[in-house]
């Protein structure tokens, strides 16, 4: 093992969108656990939407990433070292933990949950099995309050949360399930592998007119990752006492001025709608129930998933931050160390 290794840190806080110069690789000494942690190298590390917000000096459900510190996230990793005091893992145990963008990571062992890559592939527990899929299984069965016969919409559908919100609905006996997506490929894949009803390219045209076409007896429910115009197009076609779980805004995080909200709020009084925002850190109450059920939906095929994994570990995580920001991604965007 070298005596050094990488990590990706906040270089400047971004306005508007993040470039390459937000960001700065740094060489550093791996260093030794301490009492009740261990030294992970990381083996694959997740990038998420969240982390954009993060990138910015606001008060938030999460603090904000430090100006020069090493960023956090998502990552699975083998032990590679045991602190004193550690019980329960072993060197060669592979670690479900937050210190990601970094080659090796002194992780406080009661932070740590222990992966077993016979189940499933160590990718899975940072996208379909994993916070991602929490969230999809969360926010359609709980803060949606999904029920058979619904009509879902889903937008950012062929995205790591997306991707799950849309088959649990298909297979909870959803009476129709609708997607958007941001190109032509993701919409084939959306109705010709996933199984969606309907799915539209929202770059075609305005969503409002898309959705409508797409959804002619309206829709229940609307599972809500991207703010902006798909919100304002979701409340014009909601039916009578429809819900909306929002998720994300992902079209509002880089914008430097503040975006105008929808022009149609008065529809949520008139229809009775109910908005109710969603964190998966609130359902871990569901952790155990999630994984039995979309473990075996998984085993049988019946519900599928997509990475994009970018190969090239803390050099390249970045590039995909930034590409996954473009939606240059169908489902989960993983890096590999």
């Amino acid at each position: 093992m070298t005596n050094t290794a990488l990590e990706v840190r906040l270089a400047s806080r971004p306005n508007g969108w993040p470039t390459e110069e937000t960001f700065e690789i740094a060489e550093v000494e791996i260093p030794a656990p301490g009492e009740g942690q261990i030294l992970v190298r990381n083996v694959v590390m997740s990038v998420d939407p969240y982390m954009r917000g993060r990138m910015n000096d606001v008060k938030s459900y999460v603090p904000p990433f430090q100006v020069g510190a090493p960023l956090d996230g998502g990552a699975v990793g083998e032990v590679v070292a045991v602190g004193a005091g550690v019980e329960g893992f072993a060197e060669g145990d592979n670690v479900l933990h937050g210190l990601g963008w970094r080659e090796y990571a002194v992780v406080n062992a009661k932070h740590a949950v222990k992966v077993d890559s016979s189940v499933a592939p160590l990718s899975t527990y940072l996208g379909v099995l994993g916070m991602p899929g929490l969230t999809a299984y969360a926010g359609l069965l709980a803060t949606a309050e999904f029920k058979p016969g619904d009509a879902v919409f889903v937008s950012g559908a062929a995205g790591a949360v997306g991707q799950i919100v849309g088959q649990i609905a298909r297979l909870k006996g959803a009476s129709r399930v609708i997607g958007s997506a941001g190109s032509a490929d993701k919409v084939k894949y959306l109705t010709e592998e996933l199984g969606f009803d309907a799915a539209f390219n929202y770059k075609d045209g305005p969503v409002a007119e898309q959705l409508a076409a797409a959804a002619p007896d309206g829709i229940d429910v609307y599972f809500d990752n991207v703010g902006g115009e798909h919100l304002e197009a979701a409340i014009e076609v909601l039916n009578l006492n429809g819900r909306i779980t929002m998720c994300g805004a992902i079209s509002q995080y880089n914008e430097s001025e503040k975006p105008a909200g929808p022009s149609n709020m008065i529809q949520i009084l008139a229809k009775r709608l109910t908005l109710r925002g969603m964190l998966v850190g609130d359902h871990k109450a569901l952790q155990q129930q999630f994984v039995s059920e979309v473990a075996a939906w998984i085993a049988s095929g019946e519900l599928k998933y997509s990475e994009t994994v970018v190969e090239g570990g803390a050099r390249q995580a970045p590039s995909a931050f930034l590409g996954m920001l473009r939606g240059e991604n169908t489902g989960k965007m993983l890096v590999k160390f």
